[in-house]
């Protein structure tokens, strides 16, 4: 199942890239429709099943290819998954500008077998050979496929994305070559039992360090966040879903699999410069969403806020904290796909996504729409019952009542400023509810959301809202791996 997740999706892009280039947009459309269907059901029975290949590599070296699932991995291998499918549905009547409708499909599909991959690993060099999978069909998404009215744009954001993401790899690559030399082995799950042991402290320090520097990029966190606003701005909705959904969640699964379980001495110490910039990253990206004018770039700045409770959690070095994390990491995941999926379809409607042009009220003349929006702003602004509140909430317990290794006063401290960033949430939420979605205008007439853009906000709203109503399962989900990863401490 494992390799059917990831084969099929790999054998598919490179039919689409060589051969499959001459086929119209439908027929390519219903092929990788097939495949990422296909995908979801492999990724779903190795949920269940959880088998593990595990076989020689580059045996010279000691590297394997071996993979398998886990609590930590499952969720989010399922959120990939859904979220593919739920890609190429949503373009099935949006024939993508730029280029061939084959390399757009291809890139989508190239972009989920990195995940699935990174997901599924269990060596740490394979990790970040998985890792970077991702980084150059996301980079043609931006660069060829995104916002036709903007190619100077597009070519900044895409020289962002590469610049940035090319150096946080070469920080955690330098930081898993010297975690595997000390250790002498690059199993990740002989790495986590170990946990450090017979590591020095300076060696857990620096490793800890690179890794937790070069990761941070990726989710990002402030002050490495920079690049994550121009490329929502410019890519297309599909690539801004993935971009969000997916590759931000790999970056903090990386620190959970990387430092937090490796090298956990060393990322103790590490933890309150994390949940320092974590704080900030959540007040900064409140006050950013304040003012900005352009939905995308606004919807972009608030995934910065709740990646920076994801931060928070991890850092505190809880059980409750690592829970709020990682079920911080799938919510935004379904909210921030919810959201983008809306304003990405309102900006196609509107031809741009400026707050400051007078348009008609979403409410009066595209109800779905509208719906589909305060519904994903509720959740966003963390509302009670809906995905955002849990990891939300529990991030903020964590840092009030951190491990016994972290300082009290400075982590108390940082929950209170995460507590006041639900505040500017709350804010800049009313904000875009008031300027979009309110008002009595019906003038210019849009129209409103069906077809397969219909059934992708059906199914978003509803995983929103069950993840908030019933959040049992996916928390037992994630339950014995923290447990093993933590201990039983609360």
């Amino acid at each position: 199942m494992i390799l059917a997740a990831l084969l099929l999706p790999a054998a598919v892009a490179a039919w689409l890239l060589t051969a499959g280039r001459g086929l119209t947009h439908r027929a390519v459309n219903r092929v990788a429709g097939a495949t990422s269907v296909a995908t979801l059901v492999a990724v779903v029975a190795a949920v269940v099943l959880r088998p593990e290949v595990d076989r020689a590599w580059v045996p010279a070296l000691g590297l394997r290819w071996h993979l398998g699932v886990d609590g930590l991995s499952a969720p989010l291998l399922l959120l990939t998954a859904l979220l593919g499918v739920a890609v190429v549905l949503h373009t099935r009547e949006r024939p993508p500008v730029g280029g061939t409708s084959a390399a757009f499909h291809a890139c989508l599909l190239l972009v989920e077998l990195g995940a699935l991959a990174t997901f599924f690993a269990r060596d740490a060099v394979l990790f970040f050979v998985a890792f970077e999978v991702v980084l150059v069909p996301m980079w043609v998404l931006i660069t060829r496929f995104g916002d036709a009215h903007q190619p100077a744009a597009r070519a900044d954001a895409g020289g962002r994305f590469v610049l940035y993401t090319a150096f946080g790899s070469t920080m955690m690559l330098v930081g898993i070559l010297a975690l595997v030399t000390s250790a002498g082995t690059s199993d990740l799950g002989v790495l986590a039992q170990d946990a450090g042991r017979g590591l020095s402290s300076t060696t857990q320090l620096v490793v800890a360090a690179l890794l937790v520097a070069g990761l941070a990029v990726k989710v990002p966190v402030f002050p490495l966040h920079t690049w994550l606003p121009a490329a929502h701005t410019t890519a297309p909705t599909a690539g801004s879903v993935l971009l969000a959904a997916v590759l931000l969640k790999m970056g903090t699964y990386g620190l959970v699999r990387l430092p937090l379980a490796t090298v956990p001495d060393g990322f103790a110490r590490v933890a309150p410069f994390l949940a320092v910039l974590g704080a900030v990253g959540i007040v900064w990206g409140g006050l950013a969403c304040l003012v900005e004018r352009d939905l995308k770039r606004l919807v972009a700045y608030s995934s910065v806020a709740h990646m920076g409770f994801v931060a928070v959690g991890l850092a505190s070095g809880t059980r409750s904290g690592l829970q709020a994390a990682l079920f911080a990491n799938v919510a935004h995941g379904v909210v921030s796909a919810l959201l983008f999926v809306v304003v990405g379809g309102l900006k196609e409607r509107w031809g741009s996504a400026d707050l400051d042009t007078a348009r008609a009220a979403v409410r009066e003349t595209a109800p779905r729409l509208g719906f589909a929006l305060i519904t994903g702003l509720a959740a966003s602004l963390g509302l009670p019952g809906l995905a955002g509140f849990w990891g939300e909430f529990l991030a903020v317990y964590a840092a009030w009542s951190p491990a016994d290794d972290r300082p009290l006063g400075l982590f108390r401290t940082v929950a209170v400023v995460a507590a006041v960033g639900t505040v500017l949430a709350a804010a800049y939420a009313l904000r875009v509810a008031r300027v979009v979605w309110a008002g009595e205008r019906t003038s210019p007439a849009i129209e409103d959301s069906r077809g397969s853009e219909w059934a992708v906000v059906v199914v978003l709203v509803l995983a929103t809202v069950a993840l908030g109503v019933v959040p049992g399962p996916l928390l037992a989900l994630t339950s014995d791996a923290v447990g093993t990863l933590i201990g039983a401490a609360p």
